[in-house]
Order: structure tokens, then sequence, then C-alpha cells
């Protein structure tokens, strides 16, 4: 395949995916339901955080925590109760249960209350062309509040040899902007040049084969 013939196949591949029609089977369905900044942060960093397994389960698993929140996230975060943190923890998706649920919310009101939002967090510590050290200050700053240690593995960390394709996915729908509206780009402290595409088998054995990549 020549360049040129590798550049049209992937712009067909770009117009194939980046449009409107995707966002009905994707869980970035999520963030789009809110029109408020941090409710629209909220919804996709906690969809984002169960998006693995069946991709059905996972959006219905979503709706489901923006219903167990009232359908105002960055409200219940806030101002939840004691009482409301109970009524979470009948919630399960795969290995994230209740109580992890239930330390996502206080890690997030600590992150609102104390360290300016999410937007704040994951802006600071940037390097020149990675945003791999700031994932790892955030999930620093998101667990000092009391939480189980079993929670932690529910946020990767790219400096603890993770390849963090979640968090790395959350990142481009906040940042990437996108004139075909699937990704939201709501933050502007943050260049899309140092979001990172994090590999995987499938995505590894494609771009070899596409001779986009020639190391094992």
């Amino acid at each position: 395949m020549t360049q040129t013939e590798l550049k049209d196949f992937l712009n067909e591949k770009v117009i194939q995916y980046n449009n409107q029609d995707f966002i009905e089977s994707d869980p970035v369905q999520i963030p789009h339901l809110f029109s408020q900044k941090e409710d629209i942060e909220i919804a996709g960093f906690l969809s984002a955080t169960i998006a693995w397994g069946n991709r059905k389960m996972i959006i219905k698993n979503s709706h489901q925590m923006m219903e167990l929140m009232g359908n105002t996230p960055y409200d219940f975060i806030m101002s939840h109760t004691d009482d409301d943190i109970a009524r979470l923890e009948n919630f399960v998706h795969r290995t994230f249960n209740g109580k992890d649920f239930g330390s996502f919310i206080k890690g997030l009101q600590h992150i609102y209350k104390n360290h300016g939002g999410l937007e704040a967090v994951f802006s600071k510590n940037q390097e020149i062309d990675s945003l791999q050290k700031s994932i790892h200050e955030f999930k620093k700053i998101f667990f000092e509040i009391e939480h189980l240690q079993r929670t932690q593995k529910h946020i990767s960390d790219p400096l603890n040899n993770s390849a963090a394709k979640r968090i790395n996915m959350y990142l481009r729908w906040m940042v990437r902007q996108d004139t075909k509206g699937v990704d939201l780009g709501i933050w502007k402290n943050i260049s899309p040049a140092k979001l990172s595409c994090p590999l995987d088998v499938h995505s590894g054995n494609v771009a070899r084969k596409l001779a986009l990549l020639s190391r094992k």
C-alpha cells in the first residue's frame, strides 16, 4: 500500500466512525446527555471507568450510574449524603461495585472541592508531548481521601506499565476538538497533540499490517 493509498484508507475509516451515528452505540453517548461542563466531564469519567466488557452492558450500566445520581452528577457529587452513598451499594459492573462507586463519588468531590475540578488536575504536570505524568498525578490526588485499597485498580497508571486505555479514551473525549461532534472537546487547557492512542493486541496487529508500526 502506498502512502497515498494508506492516507485514503485511513480517511475512509475516519468518515465511517467519526460521525453522529457512532454515538448511538458507544459509551461516549453518556456525557452527550448533559450540557453543563461539570456534568459532562463527570458523566464521561464515570462511564469511561466502566468501559470494558460488553458494549451494550457498559452503556446500560452507565445510564444506571447517572440515574442513581438523579441525572445531576455534579450536584450529586457536591451535595450527597451518607444515605445517598448507601443507595449505590447494589450497583455492579464486572469488578466495579457499589463500594467502588461510593469511593469514586468521594474522590470526585475531593477533586472539585480542593483541587479546582477535573480539568484543572489533568492540566497540571503536563509534559511536552504526553499526559502520562498528568494521569499518574491525578490518581495520587484522587485517592488522597479514605478509600478501599481494591478501588485503586479502577484507575490505571501509565507510569506503572499500564496502557491506561480507558482514561486515555476519556481524555480524548474531553480534549479533542471534533467538528463531527463525537468527542466533546470541552477542555481548553490541554493540547490534543498530547493525547495518546494506547496499543492493545488488536490495534497493534492492525498497525503492523498497515506498516504504521515496525517494532514488535
